[in-house]
């Protein structure tokens, strides 16, 4: 099976290449940049990677007639909640555009690969009730320039698979953490912060947002075991929830990543860390995709923040 992943290097792109590998497929990487990032660099040699930005069409085209690829996973994209705030131009151009450039390609290809999109759960946007799971049904509500230009592109797929008819699935991922997600996203930011302390290279001192808010957390290898799933088994033109249906504040991931590392601190509040238009609570219902291959998470919070908490130590030696 020849994949092709948009977004190898980013987060779940990395572990999405793990996975195929492990299966003894070929993978095909596309990034703009030529070179694996040191979290990364052990698929070197596994893994092909080709320089690409995939908002170039024509680039894109000529990447696809070489690579010839069966299997599409399509991650690259404007990642950034809070930062779309001050760049939207780059997050529409980011999700949007490079979707549409990506679809176009393919059809000027003249190929048939089968296509994941991933979009996002926060396309949502805040729950009506407090408890709410959002199922695929839901209004789309998005509350940020990255969520209304993931909700756009997550349309345009919907659009493309029913005319001219191309075999995409839409997958909405809820939140995911796990080992070497950037230190931008709010749970890798306290395992690194924790790391540090543990090993004496930091003052007691946590430094956090908004520690209310409730999140769906789900450990990045069962997502990127739902994409793979996904593109098996999922109906073209369907769109399918990612996440636990279980919900964690903010406040209980630090308490128990503050249990597992076995070190007391201050939580100190840092108000350039608090997001602008953060929801309350934000849950996935994903019967849907149960339904659909049998997914389940396989991996519980502590796991994940165990080995996302090693991860950081590593990285601190």
């Amino acid at each position: 099976m020849r994949n092709l992943i948009t977004g190898v290097t980013g987060f779940a792109g990395g572990h999405l290449a793990e996975a195929l590998l492990a299966r003894g497929e070929a993978v095909v990487g596309v990034s703009r940049r030529p070179a694996w990032p040191p979290e990364w660099r052990h698929l070197a040699g596994m893994a092909e990677l080709r320089a690409c930005d995939v908002g170039d069409g024509v680039a894109l085209e000529e990447l696809l007639r070489e690579v010839q690829p069966e299997r599409i996973y399509h991650l690259a994209g404007y990642a950034q909640t809070a930062r779309s705030f001050q760049e939207p131009d780059a997050a529409w151009a980011g999700n949007l555009g490079a979707t549409r450039s990506l679809f176009e390609a393919v059809l000027r290809w003249d190929g048939r690969p089968r296509i994941l999109f991933v979009g996002s759960g926060l396309v949502y946007g805040d729950a009506a009730t407090p408890g709410q799971r959002f199922d695929e049904t839901c209004l789309l509500q998005p509350t940020s320039p990255y969520a209304a230009s993931k909700a756009a592109a997550d349309l345009v797929s919907y659009q493309f698979a029913r005319a001219p008819g191309l075999d995409i699935v839409r997958a909405r991922p809820f939140n995911h953490i796990g080992p070497a997600q950037s230190s931008e996203f709010a749970v890798a930011h306290f395992c690194k912060q924790v790391a540090a302390i543990t090993l004496g290279h930091a003052p007691p001192v946590l430094e956090t947002g908004n520690l209310a808010p409730r999140r769906d957390l789900t450990d990045v290898r069962d997502v990127v075991r739902a994409y793979v799933l996904l593109i098996e088994r999922g109906r073209a033109g369907e769109a399918y929830n990612i996440g636990t249906g279980q919900t964690f504040a903010m406040r209980e991931v630090v308490d128990h990543l503050l249990a597992l590392s076995g070190v007391t601190v201050e939580v100190r509040l840092r108000q350039d860390l608090v997001r602008a238009a953060d929801a309350a609570a934000v849950s996935a219902d994903a019967g849907k995709l149960r339904r659909a291959t049998g997914w389940a998470p396989a991996l519980s919070l502590e796991q994940t923040l165990r080995d996302t908490l090693e991860y950081w130590r590593r990285q601190s030696v």
